[in-house]
């Protein structure tokens, strides 16, 4: 079992919650800008600092399964009092998670967080865009936070964010490039979470793997890739249920975990990839442009074909299903001036299109490559390079 805290500091603590009472907890989490785990520890210490009788009882029928970290420790003494109290471990989770949202309210003019985990689904058809680069990048970016602009356009700070990759692509770079290993054949994986979810015994949460959580705060996640993802596509035809929902059947558990998740894209127009387009689409109440697809594109002919592609299905989908899905941007990848005329008009170009928007132009240097090489995250490799300055540029225009 991964933890996503390898220090010793947290333990995993497998519990049950009612599904209400465990989006009431993300909400208001998210609205005090408070991190879930450290929400769930300050409920449990406020709970065993409470008499017993000033608790109420919860109705737990219909707890789901659900995991958290606390400080080592903390459970096996949450459970001492539950058993002096002579309730339940869920009863007693339950009260203390309802005393804790009881106890942080929040004021009208402060509920402006946005309620649902934030989904980014960087995506192409066409292969060698450097969608992995892009979808980490950001991914670095988000985890980080960036300062207030010192500048003349004196941008506000945006906070760092608990984030999650997702390497949604058969070809695994993504989870090469940060120096973990593949999900195994017939292990547990998100392709196993989407095909079989009536024998999946675990939670993919066990499979997340922290990012040089040092650097990124332990706020950067992976989700690896899986060697079964090559089947995906001819998996999916047999699943019960919406196909094109499989994904977002597999992640929701994880998303009251992560403020942001990135998704990287298969480069295929598959089913799979429909599954990935529908995930990152706007859901109810969520205002516009929060979530949605982010496509790097290269300053050439065949990306523009490619994008064409790629437009025609997302409109597709949005018809077919009745759903919105944004277009938070383009990136144009590894550009190179040098490529002469071909090189230049197509940027021209991709900037004229107007919507969606070029939100960054990423250079061709090696610095990500030096990066991949070594297995590690460009924006701790080379955090003042010009790629890392890009990444931080999308990150901005994403907002």
């Amino acid at each position: 079992m991964a933890s996503p805290y390898s220090d010793g500091a947290r333990e995993k603590v497998a519990s049950k919650l009612p599904a209400s009472l465990r989006q009431e907890l993300k909400t208001r989490a998210a609205q005090l800008g408070i991190d879930m785990q450290d929400a769930v520890t300050e409920a449990v210490e406020q709970w065993r600092a409470r008499p017993a009788g000033n608790n109420p009882t919860i109705d737990t029928a219909g707890a789901e399964s659900w995991n958290t970290w606390l400080p080592a420790g903390l459970y096996d003494a949450f459970k001492a009092d539950c058993t002096t109290r002579d309730i339940s471990f869920v009863q007693g989770l339950a009260q203390a998670v309802r005393v804790w949202i009881d106890s942080h309210s929040v004021s009208l003019a402060e509920l402006t967080i946005p309620q649902y985990t934030r989904r980014i689904v960087v995506c192409n058809q066409k292969g060698g865009v450097g969608k992995t680069t892009i979808a980490a990048g950001v991914g670095q970016a988000i985890a980080l936070g960036l300062p207030a602009s010192t500048g003349s356009s004196k941008l506000p700070a945006l906070p760092p964010r608990r984030t999650l990759l997702v390497d949604y692509d058969p070809q695994g770079h993504l989870t090469s490039q940060l120096g973990v290993k593949q999900i195994a054949p017939g292990e547990e994986s998100l392709v196993t979470h989407m095909v079989e979810r009536e024998r999946v015994a675990g939670t993919l949460l066990d499979q997340v793997v922290p990012v040089a959580p040092e650097h990124f705060g332990d706020r950067l996640f992976l989700l690896p890739s899986s060697f079964d993802a090559f089947l995906l596509d001819s998996r999916l035809g047999s699943v019960r249920g919406p196909r094109e929902a499989s994904l977002q059947r597999a992640l929701a558990p994880l998303e009251e975990h992560f403020d942001t998740i990135v998704i990287d894209a298969p480069p295929n127009l598959g089913l799979a990839m429909d599954a990935g387009l529908y995930y990152g689409h706007r859901r109810r109440n969520e205002p516009v442009g929060v979530s949605g697809v982010l496509v790097p594109v290269e300053a050439e002919d065949s990306s523009a074909d490619a994008y064409v592609m790629l437009d025609s299905q997302i409109r597709t989908i949005s018809l077919d299903y009745e759903v919105e899905i944004d277009r938070l941007g383009l990136v144009v990848n590894k550009f190179d001036k040098r490529k002469g005329y071909v090189a230049t008009h197509s940027l021209e170009n991709w900037q004229a299109l107007g919507t969606p928007p070029v939100v960054a132009v990423v250079p061709d240097l090696k610095e990500q490559r030096e990066a991949v090489h070594l297995k590690q995250p460009l924006l701790m490799y080379a955090p003042t390079s010009i790629q890392a300055q890009r990444m931080r540029e999308i990150r901005r225009r994403l907002g």
